[in-house]
């Protein structure tokens, strides 16, 4: 139960983003009290045992960490480390009858000669160079401003300072630019599936969906870099649950919200336990949710939200599988982002077969190695005998496809799976399940999560990781507010992956909404 019967500021949702907001609320003196309905904080962020009797925990949903500013990791004195990751990516390929594939690491002579032995010429991979440069440039030119007050689109534009920069990101669609720059239909797939993480779209949508998706995997922390989270993303937000204690702030796990009462300048928030129902004051509510949840707290029409559209899948492993392409080592194709059917024609494809209603003939997908580059995660008999984790992430698998009952989302789960292993197995060379680990049950060591199983277990709509469509980092006439994060209620804020320049693990509207708090009249 709550110590207190009125707080400064209640938030609703222990999440990263409400930990974030309470953290710094609470270093502001703040009185800061945090309602989780589930068990533990951490919501889609977290490190848990996915596999009975095995020593592993990893990271269940939320797995890589590209927009966190060091500014809130820095403010909030976080005790957290990230990795680097020295290969950026590994897509395989048969070209000529023959096992061979695109290595991008960070070692550019490298990455040079691997786009040679794949295309034959160097004109790639300086198209490449040109392309992620610009999107470089944008970077250091948008990202500072993510913790600024939300600029207009003129105040963006003039930041940006180069027209042709500007056009190719903001403007064009992102399939019109990639088929300008580049020639090789494997290159072009690549470059297309940042703009395609949990958004389901094409490459041509006019609405530019696939370009918003795309800034926020360029742009993060100035470098566009996926780094590991060292412990898992558990670690980030014992982290963060940590400082917002320390601080004073609150946390109550446990506890469910149900609705929010508010004239403006007052709010009353109703929450459940497994004792009682209650209700608690505030001057300020925060909320961790998406908008749909925010409208039914307070009792709204729901907005429309998009729907989910990806399969996550746990696995861990005696051993990383040996590949076709024997001029590329496992340990290397893995530590980076590993594509399958991710060619630019076989995700438009994917693309066109979901939006018809039918499961993807070629999932396409990606994967990467979280213990090669952090072996903290496994206990230390799983390290010495050499098991590693491989973390799966499919595309264009939206929640329209899994829904009914729950029968008809397990049977769909089953299909798309063994479907996307199919494709993944073209490129290895000894069956998966060879290497899968065992549990307790001596069941193999692998699950799998639909948006239908998102929704359930995380309180996502649809399933959507980001909440609804992640938005500009510019305001527009559907912005409301100073930071992006206000809602029609003046004491009542936005702080989760709905708002504003939310969406990924990044703190930024957590923080955001707390600065908009801040600076709100008391």
């Amino acid at each position: 139960m709550p110590l207190h019967t009125s707080y400064d500021a209640v938030i609703v949702g222990g999440g990263h983003n409400g930990l974030v907001s309470a953290a710094y609320l609470a270093r502001a003196g703040k009185s800061v009290l945090v309602l989780e309905r589930l068990g533990h904080t951490g919501g889609a962020a977290i490190s848990a045992p996915a596999f009975p009797g095995v020593d592993a925990r990893l990271s269940r949903y939320s797995y890589l960490v590209s927009l966190l500013p060091r500014k809130i990791v820095d403010d909030l004195g976080l005790k957290f480390q990230m990795r680097k990751r020295s290969v950026s990516s590994y897509t395989p390929a048969q070209r000529g009858g023959r096992a061979t594939g695109l290595l991008v690491k960070h070692d550019q002579n490298q990455t040079r000669e691997s786009f040679a032995r794949l295309t034959g010429s160097d004109a790639e991979f300086e198209a490449w160079q040109k392309f992620y440069g610009s999107a470089a440039y944008l970077a250091g030119k948008v990202f500072p401003t993510l913790t600024d007050p939300l600029p207009s689109e003129s105040e963006l534009r003039r930041r940006v300072a180069d027209d042709g920069v500007w056009n190719m990101f903001f403007e064009q669609p992102l399939g019109e630019t990639i088929q300008r720059v580049f020639a090789d239909d494997l290159v072009r797939g690549v470059v297309l599936t940042d703009g395609l993480i949990g958004t389901f779209t094409s490459a041509w949508a006019e609405d530019l969906r696939q370009n918003r998706t795309f800034l926020y995997h360029v742009i993060g922390r100035g470098t566009g870099d996926w780094d590991v989270p060292v412990g898992g993303m558990g670690a980030l937000t014992d982290a963060l649950a940590a400082a917002a204690r320390s601080a004073g702030a609150e946390i109550l796990t446990g506890h469910e919200v149900s609705a929010i009462a508010t004239d403006g300048s007052r709010a009353e928030v109703t929450y459940a336990n497994e004792q009682r129902t209650g209700t608690v004051g505030s001057r300020h509510v925060l909320v961790n949710a998406a908008p749909e949840a925010l409208a039914g707290f307070l009792g709204q029409e729901s907005p429309e939200s998009a729907e989910g559209a990806q399969l996550k899948v746990n696995m861990l492993l005696k051993r990383l599988p040996r590949l076709r392409d024997a001029d590329v080592d496992p340990r290397e194709a893995f530590s980076g982002t590993f594509h399958v059917s991710e060619t630019f024609e076989q995700l438009e494809a994917a693309y066109a077969e979901a939006a018809s209603g039918r499961l993807p003939s070629k999932p396409p997908s990606e994967l990467y190695c979280h213990s090669l580059s952090d072996p903290s995660i496994l206990g230390y008999d799983l390290v010495r005998r050499g098991y590693q984790t491989l973390t799966l992430f499919g595309l264009h698998a939206p929640a329209r496809l899994f829904e009914g009952e729950e029968t008809a989302n397990r049977e769909t789960r089953v299909r798309l799976l063994d479907a996307t292993i199919e494709q993944l197995e073209v490129h290895l060379d000894e069956p998966l399940a060879d290497c899968l680990a065992t549990d307790a049950n001596g069941d193999p060591c692998i699950e799998a999560k639909t948006p239908v199983d998102l929704e359930r277990d995380l309180g996502l709509p649809g399933g959507n990781i980001f909440h609804r469509d992640l938005s500009w980092p510019f305001r527009t006439d559907e912005t409301p507010g100073r930071w992006g994060v206000e809602t029609d209620h003046a004491n009542v804020f936005l702080c989760g992956a709905g708002a504003a320049r939310g969406g990924g693990v990044s703190g930024i509207p957590g923080r955001n909404a707390a600065m908009a708090v801040l600076e709100a009249r008391s």
